[in-house]
């Protein structure tokens, strides 16, 4: 017998799931549009949850649609990533020592991408 609470998932693959059906649309959906687009059998009240989560934490905007919200990502996969790991270093008060950590442990290619992007200006 399966209960509830054995069928939950971690809160990181929901908002995993949950963006990528926001980015797939293109356009910004409502809890119930994002709730058939993953097909998941997650409720809509979930779905909503999250949803309202994703947007306190800045990833999401919303606008009225109706008498509730319709959302969609802030940014594209790529930009949210850069995102993140501007909220990483933003917590650290030396970020001189967090740059030049993160650049140690890059790899040969990777350092060559930054280098180059960095001569070309960003």
């Amino acid at each position: 017998m399966s209960t509830e609470k054995d069928d939950r998932r971690p809160a990181g693959e929901l908002e995993a799931a949950v963006m990528a059906a926001l980015w797939a649309a293109q356009t910004a959906l409502t809890p119930t549009e994002v709730q058939a687009e993953l097909a998941s059998g997650l409720a809509r009240t979930t779905v909503t949850t999250i949803l309202s989560r994703l947007y306190e934490k800045g990833t999401l905007e919303r606008h009225r649609r109706g008498r509730g919200f319709a959302y969609r990502p802030i940014q594209d996969p790529h930009g949210l990533t850069a995102l993140r790991m501007h909220g990483e270093l933003d917590r650290d008060s030396d970020r001189a020592t967090v740059l030049a950590r993160f650049v140690d442990q890059l790899g040969p290619d990777d350092e060559e991408i930054l280098r180059r992007l960095l001569e070309e200006g960003g």
